[in-house]
């Protein structure tokens, strides 16, 4: 049974998010990658679209998500389902870290808003 223990999970840092890595093929999970997200505050991350859709579900903060240019904004315990190809960003408009869990099917491509690819991130492989 593969388990990752959060003390020897990898962390990856990239522009003001810190992913913390759960699940993920290289991890032993066959269909789901998960991991924590860390947003400082004012980080957001590239605006992107997913083949499959990713959950975010809040920990800590405030975590706005921008689904197709409108902006919602999602508390600690509430959760929200990015629907597949939708362009989105999440970001930190507040003053203290953001702190989210993150869901999404093994395998997912990904592609900035101009339509170029973004090599799968070494937190989901």
């Amino acid at each position: 049974m593969p388990i990752t223990r959060a003390a020897q999970a990898p962390r990856f840092d990239l522009d003001g998010l810190h992913f913390l890595g759960f699940t993920s093929p290289s991890r032993g999970a066959t269909e789901l990658c998960t991991w924590q997200l860390d947003i400082d505050p004012g980080a957001a991350s590239v605006v992107h679209r997913l083949n499959h859709e990713e959950v975010f579900i809040p920990l800590q903060g405030t975590l706005s998500v921008v689904l197709d240019g409108e902006e919602i904004e999602l508390t600690t315990g509430d959760a929200c389902a990015v629907p597949a190809h939708c362009l989105f960003q999440v970001a930190n408009r507040s003053n203290e870290v953001a702190r989210a869990f993150v869901c999404v099917s093994a395998g997912f491509r990904a592609m900035q808003a101009d339509g170029r690819e973004i090599d799968t991130p070494p937190w989901a492989r």
